[in-house]
């Protein structure tokens, strides 16, 4: 039945009297759902509690009205700089997804079949859906017959089967209604539209649907880190309270206790600094937005990856990627281009049995061979030949590469072939069980003949007769087959993938093949290595990452590509046909793993099975696929890369979708993983310097002298340097090669290394000791002193040299914790993000000292302070290098 689309017109009618097939985007937290959120925060919570005593102190005239201005400011600023940092990066993650992921359908607009997008898909649409294919609308079949996967929306697993006819009644049990979300597991078919968008079943229950994100482990072991972090502080805070009143009962009161609580005043006044100081304590130190460092690395580098061609579905995906340990990898279009082509078909020499003819091009053949090998691959295909195409890409469309590369050989597109007075009977198509496909074809005389086309040896073995030039069938004798068989494994150990196509007077069942066949001959399919592949294999492999190629080739085929792909370089190494593994049991398979490189004439549960076998043996374990029945493989895979031009249903399976197919991806994925883990790491080792530094601080500075040598506005903008902006400043750290040499990480592997606790504890004793000289020393006194001030002045000019040393020694820290080595300078205009940060925080804190005032406890400082104070700050550098050079020198 010939298909007729609608025309543009119509298509505008039909939108505007029917709507768009747009379903509402699931509601996201908006940004005041996030600040709400936030602000129940426990942080916040006691930042409150400490304002409101604050407020309550400075109404009963025991304290500044800007203190608890000041406190009330830094709160909201944190609260607003958190939550507009985590909606922006969301938005981002979210936007670049949606635009990434949209889902292309095969439809009939006029007298041809388009490539239409599924949320253009109107009312009045004709769909062509093949397996694989997600159906984008509610409709009912018109033309064909298929097997649906109807979970999505009733959650039986059991396919059911769709044909055309009554549509009256809708429900889910209607044999000839199909919705939107179910999958197409098998057959083809066309559908017409009749209900789209909102008015889709799914379309209502949409707005109910949530989709669970699964937490990876990174983020487990950020947020136990973060856990274990924030219950030391509250620990040690409280411990600093209790420390700050017997220091000034016991020793600045000399134990006297009932001289020290005759004034009420000071007691009030001493209990209220000492929460103060608890506070300053767990502001500085309970990374609350360590958690979340994920996704701001992941939203900073979310275009990058696309770029790549990696699209980051899940967030696991590319957490996981760092550990990666083995690659289960498709051949077609990941190793190889993808990109078929037919470029010879042999078939039996018809002067000679005993020789054989091998065609370079379909016009060589011979006419009357030619014309049944133009039935065969024109009738028992899943393409859809598209003559009147005006884009050539959407001339031969569905179906896949190797039916496409036969109708190629054709040139389908051009032939003048005519259907017209033949009748499709039957159709079986092609499943990687069965091997093969066939079309039951009534011909124009009345004759009915099956098409079969499908894997050679499977083809050869069924046969007991063959074509000769004038189309007579003749006998097939013994020797002729083993003639055929030794040249097609010369031409699979080329790298030929090899398809063979007979007919039979007989239907074919998809229940196997039998005997009897005629044989037409054999198409010989070339489909060449990506010139990048070899490389990328070497730099998986280098990376300490197992790669097997898995394929439906014949054993020969794979076994050549897999060595021109560098995959087989030894003995050792082994390749193993689907049917040969199946007979081993699991323990057998689990000792072959760490040499196998290559499986053949793979099943998609020989997928699964080495998923799970390569789990048990402890490994972190990936699995390309593009195909409905690869779903399995890739959801029980630690993680799954989807094919880009592949199923939706793999892509929707998958964490990881490699929009160009290329393993060259697959490596630029796992080198992102690799280069996020490290960004993570950097991160914590700032923020632990910081907490660290600031808590020994906190605990010494009574007994130094100073009550608050920095005060809880001034840690909150610690704090915002700690947490949003630091992750963003390393957040760009480019990929570097040096990670795809390093072994991968361990399951279990602790997040906090030797080395960072080197570089924490050295840093953070450090920068104590600095700021101990720094408040302390006459010396450095001497240096903030400014002849003929007023006394309260000098020890605001102090304070405030105080606090800026403090922010800037950090802020000089980053630059040490950015690179492993002596070059600070080393990749540094490929994370131009970080320099803009780091002049930044310079830039706010000078504003915040001639502009702070009371509220931040400042006051302007002369240029030749602030040379002092960049020195000090500066210092860090020198004795970061000296630890990383002994540290060296020590592994």
């Amino acid at each position: 039945m010939k298909i007729t689309g609608l025309t543009e017109k119509e298509v505008e009618e039909s939108r505007l009297k029917h709507g768009t097939n747009q379903i509402a985007a699931q509601e996201t937290e908006t940004f005041w759902d996030k600040l709400k959120d936030n602000l129940k925060d426990p942080m916040i919570i006691i930042l409150t509690v400490a304002l409101v005593i604050v407020v309550m102190l400075a109404v009963f005239g025991h304290s500044e009205w800007y203190e608890g201005v000041g406190i009330a400011t830094a709160v909201a600023l944190a609260a607003l700089v958190s939550t507009a940092s985590e909606f922006k990066n969301e938005q981002t993650f979210q936007k670049l997804q949606e635009e990434a992921s949209k889902i292309f359908l095969n439809v009939f607009r006029g007298d041809a079949l388009k490539i239409i997008g599924i949320d253009d898909i109107v009312v009045g649409d004709k769909v062509f859906l093949q397996p694989g294919d997600k159906i984008p609308a509610d409709g009912k079949l018109i033309q064909g017959k298929i097997r649906v996967n109807q979970a999505m929306l009733n959650g039986e697993p059991e396919p059911v089967t769709k044909t055309p006819g009554d549509a009256d009644e809708r429900s889910m049990e209607n044999p000839h209604i199909i919705y939107r979300g179910t999958v197409v597991e098998d057959g083809e078919a066309v559908m017409e539209v009749d209900r789209v968008g909102q008015n889709t079943v799914f379309g209502q229950l949409a707005k109910d649907l949530k989709v669970e994100e699964r937490i990876g482990p990174l983020r487990v072991k950020l947020g136990k880190l973060a856990e274990a972090i924030a219950k030391f502080a509250y620990i040690g805070a409280s411990f600093i309270a209790v420390a700050f009143m017997f220091k000034v009962i016991y020793l600045d009161h000399a134990g006297n206790m009932g001289a020290y609580f005759s004034n009420f005043g000071v007691v009030i006044k001493d209990v209220v600094t000492a929460l103060i100081l608890a506070v300053a304590v767990i502001v500085v130190a309970v990374p609350e937005g360590l958690p979340m460092m994920i996704a701001i690395v992941l939203a900073q580098n979310m275009r990058k990856l696309l770029k790549s061609n990696v699209l980051v579905r899940q967030l696991l995906g590319i957490e996981t990627s760092g550990s990666l340990n083995i690659l289960f990898s498709d051949k077609t279009g990941t190793i190889t281009q993808g990109q078929l082509d037919a470029v010879g078909f042999l078939s039996v020499n018809e002067k000679n049995e005993e020789h054989l003819n091998i065609y370079k091009s379909f016009d060589d053949m011979p006419e009357k061979l030619r014309h049944l090998v133009n039935i065969s691959f024109r009738e028992n295909t899943s393409c859809v030949v598209n003559p009147k195409a005006e884009n050539e890409a959407e001339r031969i469309l569905g179906g896949n590469t190797t039916e496409r590369a036969l109708l190629r050989f054709l040139k389908a597109d051009k032939n003048g072939y005519s259907s017209e007075g033949m009748e499709m009977l039957s159709q079986v198509l092609f499943s990687s069980a069965r091997k093969y496909s066939a079309s039951r074809i009534r011909m124009k005389d009345g004759a009915e003949i099956s098409f079969v086309k499908g894997a050679a040896e499977k083809i050869l073995a069924e046969c007991s007769s063959y074509y000769d030039a004038d189309c007579n069938i003749q006998p097939l004798s013994e020797k002729t087959k083993n003639l055929l068989s030794a040249e097609m494994d010369r031409k699979a150990e080329d790298g030929f993938r090899i398809i063979g196509t007979a007919t039979s007077e007989k239907e074919i069942s998809d229940e196997g093949l039998s005997q009897g066949l005629a044989l037409l001959g054999f198409s010989l399919i070339r489909d060449e290595l990506r010139p990048d592949s070899k490389p990328a294999i070497q730099t998986l492999q280098k990376a300490g990452i197992h790669v097997v190629m898995l394929t439906g080739d014949r054993h020969g085929t794979a076994v050549a590509i897999a060595k021109d792909a560098g995959l087989i370089t030894s003995d050792k190494d082994v390749a193993v046909e689907s049917s040969e593994m199946g007979k081993l049991s699991d323990e057998e398979v689990k000792m072959l793993i760490p040499n196998l490189k290559v499986v053949s004439r793979c099943l998609p549960q020989d997928k699964t099975r080495l998923v799970k076998l390569a789990q048990e043996l402890g490994l972190v374990v990936g699995m390309t696929g593009d195909g409905v029945n690869d779903s399995p493989a890739l959801s029980n895979a630690d993680i799954g890369f989807g094919l880009g031009s592949g199923t939706e249903v793999a892509k929707e399976a998958s964490d990881i979708v490699i929009l160009d197919d290329r393993i060259r991806s697959i490596a630029n994925a796992v080198h992102y993983g690799r280069t996020i883990y490290r960004s993570v790491q950097k991160f914590i080792t700032f923020q632990l310097t910081v907490s660290i530094s600031a808590i020994i601080i906190a605990f010494l500075g009574p007994f130094l002298g100073f009550e608050l040598p920095l005060t809880v506005i001034q840690l909150l903008w610690m704090n915002l340097i700690m947490d949003t902006l630091a992750a963003m400043a390393l957040s760009g750290e480019p990929p570097l090669d040096k990670h795809m040499e390093e072994k991968p990480k361990a399951r279990e592997e602790k997040i906090i290394s030797k080395s960072m606790w080197a570089a924490v504890l050295c840093n953070s004793v450090f920068v104590a000791l600095i700021s101990i000289f720094f408040l302390k020393s006459e010396w450095v006194h001497s240096v903030f002193f400014r002849a003929g001030a007023p006394e309260k002045l000098n020890d605001l000019v102090f304070l405030t040299a105080f606090f800026s040393m403090f922010v800037f020694i950090h802020n000089f820290n980053s630059a040490n914790v950015r690179v492993e080595g002596m070059n600070l300078l080393e990749h540094i205009f490929e994370n131009k993000g970080f320099l803009k940060i780091f002049g930044l925080i310079f830039g706010i804190h000078l504003m915040i000292t001639y502009f702070g005032g009371n509220m931040f406890r400042t006051t302007p400082l002369e240029f030749k302070e602030w040379i002092y104070i960049i020195l000090f700050s500066a210092s860090i550098i020198p004795f970061d290098l000296a630890r990383k050079y002994v540290c060296k020198n020590l592994n």
